[in-house]
């Protein structure tokens, strides 16, 4: 295997110089200028050279050469044209071997196919859209069994809170329905550029063994989520009330579920909403 050399501050300074590329809000970019993070972030996704890895924006490729520097394929989805046609030149610089990367261009939120079966996710999701992507690409790669990415911290606190905390919410109901999710590390703003005003941490996944329903259960599901978490201060009884004709009705519905209808969203797990929907469903 050929020795991988990984991307410096100065180098991703020069790339993005002759690329004539700005990092901007609006796609949510920041570039990762230190090679000891991209490695953390590696070792935390327990990536070994034999998986298959999809990235997510991968930009100048300072994570890229790191997943690839432990001899795993990576299959990197990149919206922005001018980074996606310079990326497999990068690699080819730093001593990737080829066939091992596989660039597309598209946008990560609307892309449905990926070359190569990856199962292993990583990546430094754009901080404006970073739970659209993720809950996107849970829903429609259903062979990625784990992985591990890097979000703003508030943002990832929440995808792993567990019901009953004060920041548990649509988000973190929603992303356990495709398995667990824990906190894998913090990350010092300090090593991005441009340098952020806010702090990162990285999440790491794992898919549980079998969905928990089919993909209209899940529609059902999300949506009585959404309208849980719409007014999450309201009993769940007066949050659906709306949706299920009224206070009484959403209260017997509630109860053929399990569920107290003086309860608030942020007190039930994932399988009381799914049960919810059951019953809704069946109510109907």
């Amino acid at each position: 295997m050929s020795t991988v050399r990984l991307l410096g501050a100065a180098d991703i300074r020069r790339l993005a110089a002759e690329l004539d590329v700005t990092p901007t809000k609006k796609l949510g970019q920041n570039f990762v200028v230190d090679a000891n993070t991209v490695r953390k972030i590696v070792t935390a996704a327990r990536v070994t050279g034999d998986e298959r890895v999809v990235e997510i924006g991968p930009g100048l490729g300072s994570l890229t050469l790191a997943i690839l520097e432990t001899g795993a394929s990576v299959t990197a989805v990149e919206i922005d044209p001018r980074l996606a046609s310079r990326l497999a030149q990068t690699a080819s610089e730093q001593g990737v071997e080829d066939g091992k990367l596989t660039v597309v261009e598209h946008d990560a939120l609307t892309v449905t196919e990926l070359p190569g079966d990856p199962e292993v996710l990583v990546a430094n999701l754009p901080y404006n859209v970073s739970v659209p992507v993720l809950l996107h690409f849970m829903e429609t790669f259903e062979g990625l069994r784990r992985g591990v990415v890097m979000v703003q911290a508030e943002v990832g606190e929440r995808l792993a809170a567990a019901p009953g905390s004060k920041i548990y919410g649509a988000p973190s109901a929603k992303a356990a329905w495709y398995g667990q999710w824990r906190l894998a590390g913090t990350v010092s703003r300090q090593v991005f550029w441009p340098v952020p005003n806010v702090d990162s941490v990285l999440v790491g996944f794992e898919r549980a063994g079998e969905a928990l329903g089919s993909e209209a259960d899940r529609l059902d599901t999300f949506r009585i989520i959404d309208l849980a978490f719409q007014q999450r201060r309201k009993m769940l009884r007066q949050a659906l009330s709306r949706e299920l004709g009224g206070s009484a009705a959403a209260s017997e519905i509630l109860e053929a579920a399990g569920v107290e209808p003086t309860a608030r969203g942020e007190a039930l797990d994932v399988h009381a909403f799914f049960r919810i929907a059951q019953a809704v469903r069946e109510a109907r």
